[in-house]
């Protein structure tokens, strides 16, 4: 409903966060495609993919540099960005190089603040109210053109929705939402509270509310890793001390100040809703197939087979979803179930059945230092013959970081000192009911998260 209502500040959460302002000791670190991070099995390179929209040329040359210059495989994260992992410790000027000419870093100094999600089946099944791919394309070239935005950390992050409320439900630091009516609803943080602007200047938009972040923040994060004295130290809006209240009037001013006509309104932040694997039935002949990666990773094989088919069957190019999957349109329709068959074969999900659907783990031993245990062995132990359709979805993590883990509702399984590891419901940020604590018996550990997902307090 539209009307001038207060914006509310979210719940603080209830367990730290990776890269939590109060726990801060030095500037933002986040690791880039040109600024490696040091891991314990070589170094890492993160390559941010707006949108998740990678030309199959360029998932096919980032296949070769993992093989070449790193150990094979390719790492989806949960903004729908790409990690090469294993990397030698020279290799940093010909990975920057490759990636200049694959096009994927079309300014150095914005690469590490290029964080855009987008609603991965925009304009291919019919169910979005709008098409976010122009918002796309003008968002990221606003933000490469801002002096100004390389200011931002590396884990600012923005949401592009099309109005079907799936990216909307990751908290994003400032989210466009399409609605109907040539309108777009600009929320900050996970406020409630929306400013409802025209479409077409809503990327315009976006990028204001994000500067006037940096304002509100004291000139933080960024290139450099500094931070203002005078500022909070926040790199993302739920970092600030009202949640991000105080922006959203802020925004709300600079927009009307800038001459755009801004209505309020009040939008709950919806639930988390990722694309169904499987064959998506668009409009027209083509279909998409949308499939998941186990644990967000594919080796040569499984990639190849993906960079393949959208080549060869498809609109030639790949769309890398916040869940760790990817989506491949264009699909003659005849030819769609037999490429579905093809993409099981190498191992990948297609579908809701499958042992490996809504599994996550971070990296774990051996390639963090952080890590207490093979978390991601661990998971793969501990896999269900298959999950009931409607199992929470669970995340291991090695330490409390807790890196790569989901929004909303899930089961948080974390490694302890002891070799064994705890196991909770996680809700709105925080644990329902007492944890329950599994040392020694994979069995028994099995057992425990299976009951724990599909266990509603």
């Amino acid at each position: 409903m539209v009307g001038m209502l207060a914006a509310m500040p979210p719940p603080a959460p209830r367990f730290a966060q990776p890269g939590d302002a109060r726990f801060r000791a030095r500037g933002d670190a986040c690791p880039g495609a040109l600024r490696l991070h040091r891991a314990d099995d070589g170094a890492l390179a993160r390559v941010r993919v707006p949108g998740g929209v990678l030309s199959w040329e360029q998932a096919d040359g980032l296949r070769e540099l993992a093989g070449r210059l790193g150990d094979g495989e390719l790492y989806l994260t949960s903004r729908g960005n790409v990690q090469l992992r294993g990397l030698g410790a020279e290799c940093g000027g010909e990975l920057a190089s490759r990636m200049n000419e694959m096009g994927l870093l079309p300014s150095e100094r914005h690469e590490r603040v290029r964080n855009v999600v987008a609603s991965p089946l925009s304009g291919l099944d019919g169910l979005g109210v709008r098409d976010v791919r122009p918002w796309l394309t003008a968002l990221d070239a606003l933000v490469c053109a801002s002096g100004e935005a390389i200011g931002l950390s590396g884990r600012f992050l923005f949401a592009l929705d099309d109005g079907r409320g799936d990216v909307d439900a990751l908290g994003a630091d400032v989210t466009l939402r399409a609605r109907g009516g040539g309108d777009a609803e600009l929320r900050v943080g996970a406020l409630e509270s929306v400013a409802l602007v025209p479409a077409d200047e809503a990327p315009g938009a976006a990028l204001l509310a994000a500067l006037a972040f940096l304002e509100a923040a004291g000139g933080t994060g960024g290139a450099s890793g500094s931070r203002s004295s005078s500022g909070s130290g926040a790199w993302r809006v739920a970092e600030l001390a009202d949640g991000g209240a105080s922006l959203f009037d802020a925004v709300v001013r600079r927009l009307r100040a800038s001459g755009l006509p801004v209505d309020l309104g009040t939008v709950p932040v919806p639930d988390a809703a990722p694309p169904a694997l499987g064959v998506v039935t668009g409009p027209g002949d083509t279909d998409a197939l949308s499939v998941g990666l186990p644990l967000g990773r594919a080796d040569a094989a499984r990639w190849r087979a993906l960079t393949d088919l959208a080549r060869d069957h498809g609109a030639g190019e790949l769309r890398l979803t916040p869940w760790r999957g990817v989506v491949v349109p264009g699909v003659r329709r005849d030819r769609a179930p037999g490429a579905l068959d093809a993409m099981e074969a190498v191992g990948l999900v297609t579908g809701d059945r499958s042992p490996w659907t809504g599994v996550g783990a971070c990296v774990g031993r051996p390639g963090c230092a952080k890590s207490l245990a093979d978390v991601q062995g661990d998971a793969a132990a501990a896999l269900p013959v298959a999950p009931r359709a409607d199992a929470l979805p669970v995340h291991w993590s090695g330490c409390e970081r807790r890196c790569g883990h989901p929004r909303g509702e899930w089961v948080d399984v974390v490694a302890g000192p002891d070799g064994g590891y705890r196991v909770s419901v996680v809700r709105d940020g925080g644990r329902t009911g007492e944890p329950q604590h599994v040392t020694g018996d994979p069995a028994a550990l099995a057992t425990a998260v299976a009951t724990a997902r599909i266990t509603r307090n």
